[in-house]
Formats: structure tokens, C-alpha cells, sequence
């Protein structure tokens, strides 16, 4: 039997199918920095190597780190405007008050890592692997995350504007206290996804899509004008 998405209260956990089903929790990362090095301001380099570093209000704009690897590392209040990171690792990292419009994070791997009161615009992040992350506070405008593969990973207190989602698979993917506006899903697949706790819960695109996530009652009287739409039903009082 297919998988649906259904409506159940938030007190639900653990796996389950159908009415009263229940959705499998995501795993948040674990992260304990060990004594950091403070950062030098030498500048980002393609396929570069940060271990335990605290990088702090660096003005990383317009800089080629492509394919490098972040261990480790503490950035905090850094510009990221235009920043090219294709193919980079963030590993055991935390990301706090980082600023910028159009970073390049295409194809990277984020694992156990938390972005903290994040403002960012446009950020890349197509064919990205995201595993155990926490995105909490903050704003992300046009977040792209087409063909994206993201496991474990938990949206919480932060504001989504028009986020990108076509093609991406979502495993255990939680939307805590979260404002999710405009999003696209289409062709997206979805696992064990918690959608009860963004509002609000807009969807532009691929709402056929929405099998494997749990939404509320009250999420999908107001998803009915779209699910009608979709369906090619006519409402007419």
C-alpha cells in the first residue's frame, strides 16, 4: 500500500502508515568542539584544510574555497556574500550569525553541523548531502535545494522563503516552529518527514508530492484549495 501523508497530533513518534500514522524522529547532531585555534584571516583556498578553528566576523565575500574541508570549526558573524564553496565538507561544525547572498555550496557535504540565526539569500546548495543538521533561527530566502539529499535533519524557529526542494530526497526531515512560505516540491520524495510544526505551511509546487510526510488538521483545511486544485476539483458554493 502506498504511503500517505496524514494528519495526527504532535505528540506522535516511532513509524507507522495510514490514519494515526507515526513518524520516525530526526536524529540532531551531536557536536562538542574541541579548544579552538584562532583563525589567521588568511583567506579561503580551493580544497583547503580548517581543523579546529574559530573563524569570528572574517569577511570570507567573493573568496574560492571550493572543496575544501571545515572540521571542527566555529564560524561566527562571518560575510559570506558570493562565497564559493562547491564540493566543500563541513564536518562537526557550528555556523552562527553568518550573513551573505548567493553562496555557492553546490554538491557539499554538511554532517553534524548547526547553522544558528543565519541570514542568507539565495544560498546553492543543489545535489548537496546534508546529514544530521540543525538549522535553527534566522532567515533563508530562495534556499536551493534541488536534488539534494538531506537525512536527519531539523528546520527549527527559522524562516524559509521560497525554498527549493525539486527532485530532493527528505528522510527524517523536522519543521519545528518554522515559517515555510512558498515552497516547491516537486518531484521531491518524501520519508518519515514532520511537517506539523511549520506555520505557516505554504506549498507552491509538487503538494502531490506530500506522501511521506505527517501534517496536522488544521494544516490540511488550509492546503484543500491546493490539494483541490491539484486534484482538478471544482469548488463551487
Amino acid at each position: 500500500m502506498a504511503r500517505r501523508a496524514v494528519a495526527g497530533g504532535t505528540g506522535d513518534t516511532g513509524t507507522g502508515t495510514g490514519t494515526g500514522a507515526r513518524v520516525k524522529a530526526a536524529r540532531r547532531p551531536g557536536i562538542r568542539l574541541p579548544a579552538l585555534t584562532e583563525y589567521d584571516g588568511g583567506g579561503l583556498e580551493p580544497d583547503g584544510d580548517y581543523d579546529g578553528l574559530d573563524v569570528r566576523d572574517a569577511d570570507l565575500a567573493g573568496q574560492d574555497g571550493a572543496g575544501a574541508r571545515f572540521m571542527d570549526c566555529a564560524l561566527t558573524g562571518c560575510a559570506l556574500d558570493g562565497t564559493s564553496l562547491p564540493s566543500a565538507r563541513l564536518l562537526d561544525s557550528v555556523l552562527t550569525g553568518v550573513r551573505g547572498v548567493g553562496t555557492d555550496l553546490s554538491g557539499a557535504t554538511l554532517r553534524d553541523v548547526e547553522l544558528l540565526d543565519a541570514r542568507l539569500g539565495g544560498t546553492q546548495l543543489h545535489g548537496a548531502v546534508l546529514e544530521r543538521v540543525l538549522i535553527r533561527g534566522g532567515k533563508i530566502d530562495f534556499l536551493n535545494l534541488r536534488r539534494a539529499r538531506l537525512k536527519d535533519v531539523v528546520f527549527e524557529g527559522c524562516v524559509l522563503v521560497e525554498p527549493d526542494f525539486g527532485g530532493a530526497r527528505l528522510e527524517r526531515v523536522e519543521f519545528v516552529g518554522c515559517a515555510l512560505r512558498e515552497a516547491d516540491f516537486s518531484a521531491a520524495v518524501l520519508v518519515d518527514v514532520d511537517l506539523r510544526g511549520a506555520e505557516p505551511l505554504e506549498i507552491a509546487r509538487g503538494v502531490d508530492r506530500l506522501s511521506g510526510a505527517v501534517i496536522s488538521p488544521a494544516q490540511l483545511l488550509d492546503l484543500a484549495p491546493v490539494l483541490a486544485a491539484e486534484l482538478g476539483v471544482r469548488v463551487v458554493a
